[in-house]
């Protein structure tokens, strides 16, 4: 490839980074808006994270084998049409105001993100010097970060409408009218999503479009190291950090501005710029997290991060006013660099093995599919704020696993979500 092509590459290929950050961030506004349109309680809104993070446990292994079959271009391409065909699903699930059919619909969308994470990474990597690779990488995941600040400040400004009726107001109403507002509301996230779903084709189109590097997979059996992976004891507790780090990330997101709302009685539109204005924290918190391992050992920082979150939630569950608000807007900030470094300690020392044990630690993002439920549920029996204690505890285990690895003193971060 002559260096514009290979420019034009690095454009495309960043800009996947971009598609599935702002995909996923928008759930925590679908959440609170198809409570409301579909008149759920809280366990089941949950079920949209469950339909988009399910798809990573189910489908990841598929793809992987679909990219190795045919190609990375193939992956990605198919990935796009997946996404794009999940987001047209939004239209007849939001005119029949079916719920079910939105879920399925959330699952098409992770299915075809899925193989977009499967077949982005090893795509950067390659597209260019192999000594700029991390940089490259890097720079494609901050644009993963930038669709996370973005997808809560948009979705909360066309897809919300900030009024919510109370119980009383809707039993005042007559059926027709109640329908009617329910239908408005279902109906708001159909161009917003169909405008989604073109870019996605576009894209696709693009991808099609534009010459690729084949990259040389290497078809010889991984031999063990170190033993079986089964003895590799870093590498599974590794994976049960990551399965409680995802849980507790989804959990303090997506109920982000049911919570608020109920704790400081703050409109969903505002909650939603206030969310956005947490997930930029995040990011920011990831460069600095990023600078501040060259001083401190990743395991202690992620150990410190573990701890602040702990006490956080805590103060986000005991207080009351906007105290626990600014505990969850830390509470991201803190969670920023887990995910890159309990991957990077989850994998170190595998060797051959590396590539099965890093598809491991990827599927335990399941754990975003499993926590939110039992967090909904608590919320149904209690309040939400009382909820905030499910992903108190989803840091413990990953304090255990930082603690355990204390003898470690640098990892290469190659890996985001």
């Amino acid at each position: 490839m002559n260096p514009a092509q290979n420019r034009f590459a690095i454009v495309i290929i960043t800009v996947l980074f971009f598609l599935w950050g702002f995909a996923l961030n928008l759930n925590p506004i679908l959440i609170p808006h198809l409570k409301k349109a579909c008149q759920l309680s809280d366990a089941q809104s949950a079920l949209i994270d469950s339909a988009s993070y399910i798809a990573y446990f189910v489908v990841a292994l598929p793809a992987g084998l679909f990219v190795r079959r045919y190609s990375y271009k193939a992956g990605i391409t198919l990935g796009l049409l997946l996404f794009a065909l999940g987001t047209f699903l939004f239209y007849p699930a939001a005119e029949q105001r079916q719920y079910s059919l939105f879920l399925v619909a959330l699952f098409v969308i992770a299915s075809g993100l899925t193989l977009l994470e499967t077949s982005a990474n090893p795509y950067m990597l390659v597209l260019g010097p192999a000594e700029s690779a991390t940089q490259r990488l890097n720079f494609a995941q901050s644009f993963n970060g930038l669709a996370a600040f973005l997808a809560p400040l948009l979705g909360g400004t066309f897809i919300l409408s900030g009024r919510t009726l109370s119980a009383s107001e809707q039993q005042a109403m007559s059926p027709e009218q109640l329908d009617t507002y329910l239908q408005a509301e279902a109906s708001s996230v159909q161009l917003p999503f169909l405008i989604i779903g073109m870019v996605v084709l576009v894209v696709a189109i693009l991808i099609i479009a534009t010459r690729l590097p084949t990259i040389q997979e290497d078809d010889a059996p991984a031999q063990a190291s170190g033993g079986s992976l089964l003895r590799q004891t870093n590498l599974w507790l590794g994976v049960t950090a990551q399965f409680f780090y995802v849980g507790a990330q989804v959990c303090v997101s997506s109920f982000f501005i049911r919570f608020v709302n109920q704790v400081a009685g703050i409109g969903e539109k505002t909650a939603a710029y206030l969310l956005s204005g947490a997930l930029l924290g995040f990011m920011i918190g990831r460069f600095l997290g990023t600078f501040l391992m060259r001083f401190i050992a990743p395991p202690r920082l992620l150990a410190l991060y573990s701890v602040f979150n702990v006490v956080l939630l805590i103060v986000a569950v005991l207080s009351r006013g906007m105290i626990p608000v600014y505990a969850l807007i830390g509470v991201e900030f803190f969670m920023s660099i887990m995910f890159p470094t309990i991957f990077a300690l989850s994998i170190r020392d595998l060797g051959p093995n590396t590539k099965v044990g890093s598809s491991f630690v990827i599927m335990a993002i399941v754990g975003g599919a499993v926590f939110p439920v039992i967090m909904g549920r608590v919320s149904d029996l209690s309040t939400m704020q009382n909820a905030y204690l499910v992903p108190a505890i989803c840091f413990l285990p990953i304090l255990y696993f930082a603690v355990k690895n204390f003898a470690v003193k640098r990892v290469t971060l190659t890996a985001s979500h």
